[in-house]
């Protein structure tokens, strides 16, 4: 019972989910902020607009939520600084010719991701799921001088779907990528995004938590950047007084995506305002 509990109360109050990367159809609630913040190293990660391969670090990973009614909330994503130490370079990648490297190195600012999600559907204590629609537009925020960056923008909006059994919660998010083709003017990739979580918790406050992310292109031409792409995540959360602390590893399923990758961080949720 005490299990059944906690998850059943966990994503009111932390509907992001670090470490995961899968959306739970639950928001904060009125007049709440979520701040998440957090320590990102991905290994052998390839860019294939830059041609460049090596090791991703990005500090902070930084999330704000605002919730505006008990229903939906505004999001803002971001990384204030990412460095990759590069191990190998494709010469003739698309933004080969526009790279401004210094030794072995390069860094820059994180794209910034700004959204909104909105609860259509509450759950219920029988079978019926709790379910919402997010819509996020990814800003170009990071340059392609540095090779971090595809000075594009992208658009995702995805169907959320989530449901407690017992001290088990599964949610599934499903919906539609628009990448900016970085390679020709007025053209963009469309692509399927879909991804399962499934977090359990194992004591009062203490959760194991794991999840597939992938994306499907089923175009005939592949735009460099709009790839196929697949990620398996595995982790811990403990929640106590308003913070969780969580740690993670990712494994890559694709030549595109890191071979492995750790993250760690913390998320707190407070009472900020009234809604009138």
């Amino acid at each position: 019972m005490i299990a059944a509990a906690i998850v059943m109360a966990a994503p009111s109050a932390f509907a992001q989910q670090r470490p995961l990367q899968t959306e739970d159809p639950e928001v904060i609630g009125a007049g709440r902020i979520l701040f998440e913040a957090g320590i990102d190293y991905e290994r052998d990660v390839f860019l294939p607009v830059s041609g460049l391969r090596g090791n991703l670090l990005t500090v902070p990973p930084m999330g704000i939520s605002v919730g505006v009614s008990s229903i939906a909330e505004i999001q803002i994503d971001g990384g204030l600084y990412q460095k990759l130490s590069i191990t190998g370079q494709t010469a003739n990648a698309p933004f080969s010719p526009l790279l401004a490297l210094d030794g072995l190195s390069t860094s820059d600012v994180d794209d910034l991701n700004i959204g909104a999600k909105i609860r259509f559907v509450s759950e219920s204590a029988g079978r019926r799921p709790s379910m919402a629609v997010r819509f996020s537009t990814r800003l170009p925020n990071a340059s392609n001088e540095s090779g971090l960056g595809k000075d594009v923008q992208d658009f995702t909006t995805s169907l959320l779907v989530g449901k407690t059994v017992q001290s088990i919660r599964v949610v599934a998010n499903i919906g539609l990528l628009i990448l900016g083709n970085p390679t020709k003017a007025a053209a963009q990739d469309d692509l399927l995004v879909y991804s399962l979580s499934v977090a359990r918790a194992i004591s009062a406050g203490a959760e194991v938590v794991g999840e597939f992310v992938g994306r499907a292109n089923f175009a005939n031409i592949v735009t460099p950047g709009a790839e196929d792409r697949g990620l398996m995540r595995f982790g811990m959360r403990y929640t106590r007084a308003g913070v969780r602390l969580d740690g993670g590893i990712l494994l890559g399923l694709t030549p595109r995506d890191p071979e492995i990758g750790f993250t760690a961080g913390l998320t707190w949720v407070f009472n900020a305002f009234r809604v009138p």
